[in-house]
């Protein structure tokens, strides 16, 4: 009851959350990179919200399925198909025993994540099922997926789920390669010159290829500090943009360490995250400066719009807009009909 790996993909690992209570002791809490396309994938679903997913880089993998199931994938478009036919993404899909899925090289966006009704059979190791690749621990032996491996499910059927064809959300979250990353300036802003920080806040930063699970280096112009931005070392967040003697910023993000030497100019707000993290090599970045409380309004806006998602998807479906995908997902939905 599961699913066999064909081809692993660039980098397909296990993911949820991550590790919460033990930064103190030097282990960072690691977890999916795009915390919003993992909620709308698990919502899709019923999940609980931190069921653990396939996190997807660049390249996906290609699954054969051994039990019938229902999945969702999101996040970037990574053009998947389902027996060689196209199927959409943020939706629910019934899979077959036998069914192969073939996620592709992502065609906007960096990252995608298939949520599973049935439950990856992982092991919970300190508080997550996530794959900490440094540490070699969590996830699916601790390290990404290979050809020839086999996930099982924790639950044998959930072949069902109410208004199953109202399942779908109409979003393409990441086709822009310029955006707005709104930053809450700190906490070592004051070691930065006005020069520095207006270089910082009215200049574009192109992303480059030093780009991993650990953080983005951008490339622009120079920020400059009043005397260094060494410090002694202190604690890093998620999101913290750090920028050593080069002058260039860094975002630190889900696999970062978890104390730092350079000054951190300010930490991007939680809700611009994923629009970061699914960014493309040579994609432009413009930091915009926000408050706190700012940062916290547009949290609970997030909130809000997960819960009208939420809603929409638990109602009757008002509109077929395609009668062949429809008339394909019912032939999933009960092939013995």
């Amino acid at each position: 009851m599961g699913f066999r790996v064909i081809k692993g993909g660039l980098l397909t690992t296990v993911q949820d959350f991550g590790r919460y209570g033990y930064q103190s002791q030097g282990f960072n809490v690691g977890g999916v990179m795009d915390a919003r396309s993992f909620r709308i994938a698990n919502l899709l679903l019923d999940n609980p919200e931190n069921e653990a997913v396939l996190e997807c880089t660049l390249i996906g993998p290609t699954l054969e399925f051994t039990s019938s199931q229902i999945i969702a994938i999101t996040g970037g478009d990574f053009r998947p198909e389902l027996n060689d036919d196209p199927v959409p993404m943020y939706t629910a899909i019934f899979v077959n025993k036998g069914d192969v899925l073939k996620v592709g090289a992502a065609r906007t966006g960096r990252t995608c994540y298939i949520a599973f009704s049935n439950y990856l059979q992982i092991p919970v190791v300190m508080g997550s099922r996530s794959t900490n690749l440094k540490s070699k621990i969590g996830g699916f032996k601790g390290r990404k997926l290979e050809n020839g491996d086999y996930i099982s499910t924790r639950i044998k059927r959930r072949k069902y789920l109410p208004y199953f064809l109202s399942r779908t959300l109409p979003l393409h979250e990441f086709d822009d390669s310029n955006i707005t990353v709104r930053v809450i300036m700190g906490p070592q802003d004051q070691m930065f010159s006005h020069k520095g920080i207006e270089n910082f806040l009215n200049s574009e930063y192109e992303v480059t290829s030093n780009f991993d699970r650990m953080g983005m280096r951008l490339e622009g112009p120079f920020i400059e500090t009043k005397k260094g931005s060494d410090i002694i070392s202190d604690g890093i967040s998620l999101g913290s943009i750090q920028v050593p003697a080069h002058g260039k910023p860094i975002i630190l993000l889900a696999d970062h360490q978890t104390a730092g030497g350079y000054a951190k100019i300010g930490t991007v707000a939680t809700v611009d995250l994923p629009k970061v993290v699914q960014r493309r090599i040579g994609d432009h970045i413009h930091f915009e400066k926000i408050s706190v409380t700012e940062a916290q309004a547009l949290l609970k806006q997030e909130q809000h719009e997960l819960q009208d998602f939420r809603n929409r998807i638990h109602k009757p479906c008002k509109e077929v807009l395609d009668v062949r995908l429809t008339a394909k997902r019912l032939e999933k939905l009960f092939p013995d009909a």
